[in-house]
């Protein structure tokens, strides 16, 4: 099972006069701002099986194991495995201490008993064996892994199954599950890569089980503003266009200012190994500043920003940031380094204002941030 993670980018912006996005800081003195809420994209995955033609909080959220979709029972076929009662031993060395995966499996197992004859053509009943038995004693072998790379022609995969439709069948059949994920998509990833070995393909119902592609959500994990470094690298690269800037040369002065701050480690607030190096490809960039004539924030002065980045627990927060986007419009050159700075620092975990240090707090005055505050 191919997997993709959550991409969620959420907008904000600091300003001159009122602002309208998501998270906002007006100038001292300026006034209130509103904040809506984020939009989110939900984490999606894929999957295939061995042949190429194509896993913790613990709530179970279980479909029933009865599955009536409307869809026509497919026409009897012979059993692979030539008798109707499989053995299935779970491999779980690999999953995180105090995790206990058998309940996931059973469900996935119960699941293709109440559906196995309808969608496979066969009927199956599956015996969970004990953890301490002997997997190569069993007829399937659920082994969870930390990482599955090689399945098929697909990379990135959640699980992996052999593909069988015809007997004899080699055994013990091994099926993979990537550990990490949740309890429902554990169960999701199960069921899929079982129905791979009743013979069952991607564009087979259920298609809310068997489909290439369905939302997997990891464990737990911890967001992005709790992070030392949200980052997955600790040099950043900065592309700046400097379009709609008054003054270059001075502008660039503001920028570099801003960014040797945070590489001297902003006053002890953010990891000693923060680096920056300037790239001439916004494609290329970590972060993006750019000068423009206006703002997508609903303000003609000030800046706004977009942050970039991956939400795999689907909590509809970020886990790791890709991308930062600065846009500053219509602001004195003196000011550039401290909106530059805020947004840099937004970047690299500081959420509250307390957590800045404090010439880039919100109660810095006007006259303040215009001053070279970074020495």
């Amino acid at each position: 099972m191919r997997t993709r993670v959550a991409v969620l980018a959420v907008l904000l912006c600091i300003v001159v006069a009122g602002c309208s996005a998501p998270v906002s800081l007006p100038e001292p003195g300026e006034g209130d701002v509103e904040t809506p809420g984020d939009a989110t994209q939900p984490p999606r995955t894929g999957s295939t099986p061995d042949d190429g033609s194509d896993g913790d909080g613990e709530e179970r959220d279980v479909r029933d194991a009865a599955w009536n979709d409307g869809s026509t029972p497919v026409p009897a076929v012979d059993n692979p495995y030539d008798e109707e009662t499989l053995t299935v031993a779970v491999d779980d060395a690999n999953v995180s201490a105090g995790r206990d995966v058998r309940p996931a499996v059973r469900d996935a197992l119960d699941f293709w008993e109440a559906n196995s004859r309808h969608y496979a053509g066969y009927a199956v009943d599956y015996r969970l064996l004990d953890e301490d038995s002997d997997t190569s004693d069993a007829d399937l072998v659920v082994q969870f892994v930390d990482d599955i790379r090689d399945c098929g022609r697909e990379q990135h995969v959640a699980g992996c199954a052999p593909y069988i439709t015809r007997g004899p069948v080699d055994r013990p059949a091994v099926v993979r599950i990537k550990t990490g994920f949740d309890a429902n998509s554990t169960t999701l990833v199960l069921e899929h890569e079982l129905g791979h070995t009743l013979g069952l393909g991607h564009d087979d119902e259920p298609s809310e089980v068997m489909a290439g592609e369905t939302m997997l959500t990891t464990q737990p994990k911890t967001d992005a503003t709790d992070r030392e470094l949200a980052w997955n690298h600790s040099t950043l690269s900065v592309y700046v266009d400097y379009g709609d800037a008054d003054d270059r040369q001075a502008t660039e002065r503001q920028v570099a200012a801003a960014l040797g701050y945070f590489e001297d480690g902003a006053e002890g607030t953010v990891p000693e190994n923060v680096s920056f190096v300037r790239v001439d490809d916004p494609g290329r960039a970590d972060v993006v500043v750019r000068f423009a004539d206006d703002l997508q924030c609903g303000t003609r002065r000030g800046s706004c920003g977009r942050v970039e980045g991956y939400d795999p627990d689907g909590d509809g927060r970020l886990e790791t940031y890709s991308k930062l986007e600065v846009t500053i419009a219509n602001l004195d050159t003196e000011a550039v380094a401290w909106h530059v700075a805020r947004w840099v620092g937004r970047g690299l975990s500081l959420d509250s204002d307390a957590e800045y240090p404090e010439p880039l707090r919100e109660t810095t005055s006007a006259a303040e941030r215009r001053t070279e505050w970074w020495r």
